[in-house]
């Protein structure tokens, strides 16, 4: 049976510009059936551009709509938990933009909430959803790079479009519960999201904007697993937006570009004459157009997978649980930019795995008394294998083969 979808979208800005144009384009039988905005004006401006049958600025009036059957929260930060659990309390289905919270409390908050009145909900994480991310994990889950020890993921541009994003009060933070959110997700997709954060280290810092919250961060997450996930996120990146994520594996790498080189570079004197991509920051010169953003972006495979994931209810693939460990992290991230230290990842509910073995599988013996720690071929042809004795420890190696002759 064709299942259609009618919405009640809470939030008018550029994320629910975003949205919109993906639901709308994707199945051809969703609609947003309502739109909130956090004025009456913006709210009929954006419904008139749309062609949405309905708007308002109460935030409960939406969710409550009688012809709408499913909630998307694109609001600031500091309405989610206002939105979601009036969501829970109308016993409606809802999909929250990232983060969560401003920080894990109110991630929990939210996650106890749908969980309580048994609604469906999902954590609208769209960079996990770009095509090339989706790829590469599948790549890394059928053994492509063997285990992975160390994602990096970045993201930095020249700063967000709206004012809430610049307070830090609304916001609940600045670079990082902005984009670090992102990032973090990210890691944990190709680490194994059963594979415990344990330790943060951070450092932030607001290095040009006359604001109280930081716009600059960097962070090393450290996984039960023995994994590594590093973030760099930056509200003073020129240029327009870069995304990039690296995976490193004892069998293989992955690189990723996601925005900035897309393989679509357009030199102009003149200008292009209208937009170019998100956080372009002219029309003029040397520019990166992006074909289809929405698409580039995730919001198409996030928006199928909601969808049919509530359609044939199964869970999605990003969840309210993830959004919560998400905000645990970006917790002890600014925790350590105060403190200077490795600080814990404080989380009271843990849904994946108890622990994980730290050892790699790499190391296959050698020999019966010998671990073998790298092979390389040298210039000459032969082969040397750096060694390691199981008894002693001790580290030797051998050349094997013949020189330009090869083995």
């Amino acid at each position: 049976m064709t299942t259609s979808h009618r919405i009640s979208l809470l939030g008018a800005g550029l994320i629910g510009t975003f949205y919109t144009m993906t639901i709308h384009g994707l199945r051809g039988r969703d609609r947003i059936q309502r739109v909130c905005a956090l004025t009456d004006e913006e709210a009929e401006a954006f419904a008139r551009k749309w062609e949405i049958p309905a708007w308002t600025s109460d935030i409960n009036e939406a969710v409550e709509d009688k012809d709408s059957d499913l909630v998307i929260v694109g609001l600031p930060n500091n309405l989610h938990k206002q939105a979601v659990l009036a969501a829970a309390a109308a016993g409606k289905p809802v999909l929250c933009t990232k983060p969560l919270g401003r920080n894990a409390a109110e991630a929990l908050e939210i996650l106890e909430a749908v969980d309580k009145a048994g609604v469906f909900s999902g954590y609208l994480e769209d960079l996990v959803y770009t095509p090339k991310t989706l790829k590469s994990l599948a790549s890394v889950r059928n053994g492509a790079v063997g285990k992975v020890l160390w994602v990096r993921s970045r993201e930095t541009h020249p700063g967000p479009h709206s004012a809430w994003f610049w307070d830090k009060d609304i916001a609940g933070g600045g670079a990082i519960v902005d984009m670090g959110c992102h990032c973090i997700e990210i890691i944990r997709n190709f680490v194994g999201k059963g594979n415990k954060p344990l330790e943060v280290v951070c450092t932030a810092d607001t290095m040009v904007h006359p604001i109280p919250a930081e716009d600059s961060g960097v962070g090393l997450i450290r996984f039960a697993g023995g994994a590594l996930g590093q973030f760099e996120v930056s509200w003073t990146f020129r240029g327009g937006m870069d995304l990039r994520d690296e995976v490193a594996g004892t069998e293989g790498t992955i690189w990723l570009d996601h925005f900035l080189r897309t393989g679509f570079e357009m030199f102009t004197a003149v200008g292009q004459g209208g937009y170019v991509a998100e956080k372009a920051e002219g029309d003029k010169g040397w520019l990166f157009p992006v074909g289809d953003e929405v698409h580039e972006l995730g919001y198409v495979h996030m928006f199928a997978d909601m969808f049919d994931a509530l359609d044939q209810g199964r869970a999605p693939m990003e969840t309210f649980f993830d959004g919560y460990v998400v905000n645990a992290v970006i917790d002890a991230c600014y925790r350590s930019a105060v403190s200077k230290k490795w600080e814990p990842v404080k989380l009271e509910t843990w849904r994946g795995q108890a622990a994980q073995d730290a050892e790699t599988s790499r190391n296959p013996l050698a020999d019966g008394d010998f671990i073998l720690i790298k092979e390389e071929r040298m210039p000459d042809g032969k082969i040397k294998r750096i060694l390691k004795n199981k008894t002693t420890g001790e580290i030797v190696q051998r050349m094997e083969g013949n020189a330009e002759g090869g083995i």
